[in-house]
């Protein structure tokens, strides 16, 4: 009895969650507004990836920030450099950003910004490499990394975050001298998950694998701005 009512409490909680994701969502087509979902295990490389995509695309896209953190404005702080919207949201003790934290986010954009101005806003959620991916909060697409120092073995045992995934980006590539591992068994295993994803491997210390990430992000932003 205990069981089935956790599950259901569960499934009354996905589905609030949701119909706050398809208002968001709303939201952002009303703006023309593309919205992706960063996610990942803490430390793969999601706020240095943010730094590398705002210095990039800042003369290319208009773009914003919803920083998620358990606590502090530390991530927040370092992407406000760059002169962009930056709206952080502490979490307390949820791992993960849901959609009614991310409505706050979007109500702070709407009246201190112009939202009619950006073409995409960039969500860091919690770093926690299971309960982002089962919460959607009204993005168009989910970008997940994964560092090469976390092993082949997680897109096994974590399945859902890279089944949710429209893209997964392997991070710190530059290390792969150092470790024993195999990338074309990170893909493998992450393609057996989900055989449609987009893989793309980054090195945000070399550069290697970026620009191909950031065509993604643009050819991503025009096929939304298209349906808007």
């Amino acid at each position: 009895m205990h069981q089935t009512f956790d599950a259901a409490l569960e499934l009354n909680l996905l589905h609030a969650n949701q119909e706050g994701a398809n208002h968001n969502r709303e939201h952002f087509d009303k703006w023309g507004i593309s919205c992706f979902n960063i996610m990942s295990s803490p430390g793969a490389g999601k706020t240095v990836l943010l730094e590398k995509t705002l210095a990039a695309l800042q003369d290319k896209l208009s773009m914003a920030v919803i920083e998620g953190d358990m606590t502090t404005e530390l991530d927040a702080d370092r992407l406000r450099q760059y002169n962009v919207p930056v709206i952080p949201i502490n979490t307390g003790r949820s791992c993960h950003l849901d959609s009614k934290m991310v409505a706050g986010g979007i109500h702070t954009l709407e009246h201190e910004y112009n939202p009619q101005e950006i073409d995409l806003v960039l969500v860091e959620n919690v770093g926690n490499l299971v309960c982002p991916a089962e919460f959607e909060v009204g993005e168009h697409a989910k970008v997940a990394l994964l560092s090469i120092t976390e092993g082949e073995d997680k897109p096994l045992k974590y399945p859902v975050m890279f089944q949710e995934a429209d893209c997964l980006l392997i991070t710190k590539t530059d290390l792969a001298p150092y470790l024993d591992i195999d990338l074309d068994r990170i893909a493998q295993n992450v393609r057996q998950m989900n055989p449609n994803v987009t893989i793309i491997s980054v090195s945000a210390k070399t550069g290697d694998g970026l620009e191909v990430w950031f065509n993604w992000i643009q050819n991503q932003v025009s096929t939304l701005t298209l349906c808007h």
